[in-house]
């Protein structure tokens, strides 16, 4: 019985640590971001998540490293989006 309460705080706790971390970033983006930006990354959020997320690390790094001297604006997301995204291949048809 010891064990099933030990197993329901350490999944409590891990689930506690894991929204003070959302919220932290939450905090440190509307910081760094200009309302545009953090739009835009919100719409980027509900189409493709995980790139999402890889931009706000990349922004989190960047700001932790101390290479950030001013807020993110719309076109810089879109810049870090451009970088994420493959490029597509053209095709080519030819006609017979």
């Amino acid at each position: 019985m010891a064990e099933i309460n030990n197993n329901n705080n350490n999944e409590r706790s891990a689930a506690d640590a894991q929204q003070k971390e959302d919220v932290m970033r939450e905090q440190m983006l509307k910081v760094l971001l200009t309302t545009e930006a953090r739009e835009r990354l919100a719409n980027i959020r509900m189409v493709k998540p995980d790139i999402a997320r890889l931009i706000e690390n990349q922004i989190i790094q960047l700001a932790s490293s101390g290479k950030i001297q001013k807020s993110i604006t719309d076109e810089e997301i879109k810049e870090f989006l451009a970088s994420f995204q493959k490029p597509q291949k053209d095709f080519k048809i030819k006609w017979a």
